[in-house]
């Protein structure tokens, strides 16, 4: 599993907030849902989408908007238009006067808006739990990303509004697929990120893929280097110097931030977690998480589920 494969692994869309918007001019929706991630996908009309302070940016048909939170941005039809509506944590929609508004301006399954016949039509999507195996990727996002969406628009568009059984993995597992086509086109077409780089590297790149699709196993940074078939001290060097930080320390943060997510599975224990991610004992993931991240595993999971 690679750094951008892991954005399924951490904000993966399970039951995300998914959305067909119908609006007829003038619209603007404020969002401060605090999501990590969400995404607009404009399939017809126009959008501007403006963060606090920003410059507006426009949204042409065909494009998709990749939007990382928790800051809160506005989407409307043009700069000027004052929010109407603002859309808060748990995806509660409210007039400026904070009274209900979803009800009211509902349009069948999964749709919304103040006019069926609306010039302009949205598609949002919501990642509404942030994953730690998507920390870093996360933040080597800028604020907003706009590109082209591709055929996926149009799949995720005839599948949001049906309603039939297991439609919600459907329609996740299609968000899963806008986010990261967006994703790949944004990195080969602007400086990507030196770990995302060294993916490539024939050497770096395949130490890393061990270590990240086997983190269970007993690495050493002289049994990774045999792996990959160069020297002990040529692997921790160029390792060092393309990802930013050594062999063990980017395998430790690989398998807490694995062990995070692993612990808000239902039936998942401490124990069999850390078997999963390479640890010897429960004792001892607990440690290294608390050492880490500075809470136990258990006040984690508590804080997951809250």
């Amino acid at each position: 599993m690679d750094q951008l494969a892991a954005l399924l692994d951490g904000p993966r869309a399970r039951g995300a907030f998914l959305l067909r918007s119908i609006l007829d001019p003038p619209w603007s929706l404020r969002i401060q849902d605090e999501a990590p991630l969400a995404v607009t996908a404009l399939v017809r009309g126009e959008a501007w989408i403006m963060s606090d302070g920003g410059e507006p940016v426009r949204l042409r048909p065909g494009e998709v908007a990749v939007i990382r939170g928790p800051e809160p941005y506005t989407v409307a039809d043009h700069p000027a238009t004052p929010p109407q509506i603002v859309i808060h944590p748990g995806q509660l929609c409210t007039n400026l006067d904070g009274e209900s508004v979803y009800e009211s301006m509902g349009l069948g399954v999964r749709t919304w808006g103040n006019d069926p016949d609306g010039d302009t039509v949205l598609l949002c999507g919501t990642y509404t739990m942030e994953g730690a195996v998507s920390r870093r990727l996360l933040d080597s996002l800028p604020p907003l990303i706009v590109q082209p969406g591709g055929p996926v628009i149009e799949l995720l568009g005839a599948e949001i509004v049906k309603d039939e059984p297991g439609q919600e993995a459907v329609l996740d597992r299609l968000l899963d697929l806008l986010v990261i086509a967006v994703l790949r086109t944004y990195f080969a077409t602007h400086q990507a990120p030196g770990w995302y780089r060294a993916m490539g590297d024939p050497v770096v790149g395949k130490a890393m893929r061990m270590l990240q699709d086997d983190p269970a196993h007993p690495w050493t940074v002289a049994s990774l280097a045999a792996e990959v078939g160069v020297s002990r001290a040529s692997l921790a060097r160029r390792f060092t110097e393309l990802v930013g930080e050594p062999p063990m320390a980017f395998l430790t943060d690989w398998r807490l931030a694995l062990a995070a997510d692993l612990l808000r599975e239902p039936d998942a224990t401490i124990g069999s977690v850390a078997r999963k991610v390479g640890y010897g004992s429960p004792f001892a993931l607990s440690a290294a998480f608390k050492r880490v991240r500075g809470v136990s595993p258990q006040e984690h999971r508590a804080g997951a589920v809250r």
